[in-house]
């Protein structure tokens, strides 16, 4: 298995814990990429993480892959569909290789394969896609769960920085990956003071280091209670702050996904990509288009100054927000599941 994104890796994990069910005696590892290996740690499905650089591949390559041919496995799920996750699946010698059907592969991942999981084509949801792997394997279905476990060093972290902040709060995620998808500053500033004024919610801002310019602009705009934590946390941090807040608010990005997994009622800002596809699990209630003749474009860098992501106004959030609320007053299930 083979993943970069944060988005990607959460939605795909519950295939994980389906396979150890089906699989009790298997050794399971995971291959991924820096940025979420924090995702896997600490996960009971998985017995071994192996670890691919990719911005020193040229470096980490030949040790990564010698690593994946060393454990000698008698079966690979390819779950990325790229050239890339093809030459690992194809260089670990394994004598079944399960990828995507070649209808739904690209860059000729298929070659590097040889089997193929059913075409579904992009008409069903990223993680149902995932856990037809389960299922072309034999394994009987079972809820959909995650395993997001923090240590006692990890929640005492999470604990100072929600020092200021009061129970109940919401967190808004403020940057994304691809500048097509982000909100604006006056449409942060504007949900933070709406979640302050009228339901009485503190705010956590939460994003990468790259989004704190955007995060900081946000926060001068606003007239109430916010704690602006973008680039200050882990990865594993800002799991343990979205599982304690009442609601999360943001763009198509990977603490979105985070939140479903969680449990925690996610509002969800849509414009260059389709929430059909890559919504957040269990919350397509709380998703909100933003309108523009072009959505989707799933195009990185918007020229038309994301007429979309700027359509999406106050009234929307806030009918959003209160949905989101009576959500919240249903029990969480520890174990991350959600429905």
């Amino acid at each position: 298995m083979l993943h970069g994104s944060i988005g990607d890796v959460t939605r795909a994990l519950p295939l994980a814990s389906l396979l150890r069910k089906g699989f009790p005696e298997a050794f399971l590892a995971w291959s991924v990429e820096p940025a979420s290996y924090p995702l896997l740690q600490g996960n009971p499905a998985i017995d071994r993480i192996l670890l691919f650089d990719r911005h020193a591949w040229w470096r980490t390559l030949p040790r990564f892959l010698a690593d994946v041919r060393g454990h000698h496995f008698d079966l690979v799920l390819d779950l990325q569909r790229h050239l890339k996750s093809g030459v690992v699946s194809w260089s670990s010698g394994a004598a079944r290789r399960l990828g995507f059907h070649r209808g739904d592969s690209k860059e000729g991942n298929w070659l590097f394969n040889n089997l193929s999981i059913d075409r579904c084509g992009d008409g069903i949801p990223k993680i149902q896609h995932f856990l037809k792997f389960a299922e072309y394997l034999g394994v009987p279905s079972a809820p959909i769960e995650w395993s997001f476990s923090l240590n006692a060093e990890e929640e005492r972290a999470v604990d100072l920085h929600l020092g200021a902040v009061q129970p109940a709060f919401a967190v808004l995620f403020v940057g994304a990956r691809w500048q097509s998808k982000l909100w604006f500053p006056e449409q942060i500033a504007a949900c933070v003071d709406l979640l302050g004024t009228e339901y009485s919610l503190d705010v956590v801002l939460l994003g990468s280091k790259e989004d704190q310019n955007l995060a900081q602009a946000a926060t001068v705009l606003t007239r109430s209670q916010v704690s602006n934590l973008a680039g200050k946390t882990s990865l594993r941090e800002a799991i343990g702050i979205i599982q304690r807040a009442k609601v999360a608010v943001g763009p198509d990005t990977g603490l979105m996904h985070i939140a479903a997994a969680v449990g925690t009622p996610v509002i969800s800002l849509w414009g260059a990509t389709d929430p059909e596809r890559t919504g957040p699990y269990g919350f397509g209630d709380l998703v909100i288009r933003g309108q523009a003749p072009c959505v989707p474009c799933y195009k990185r860098h918007c020229t038309i100054g994301r007429i979309c992501m700027k359509s999406i106004d106050k009234d929307q959030m806030s009918a959003a927000i209160a949905t989101a609320l009576r959500h919240e007053t249903q029990p969480r299930v520890s174990d991350g599941r959600v429905g």
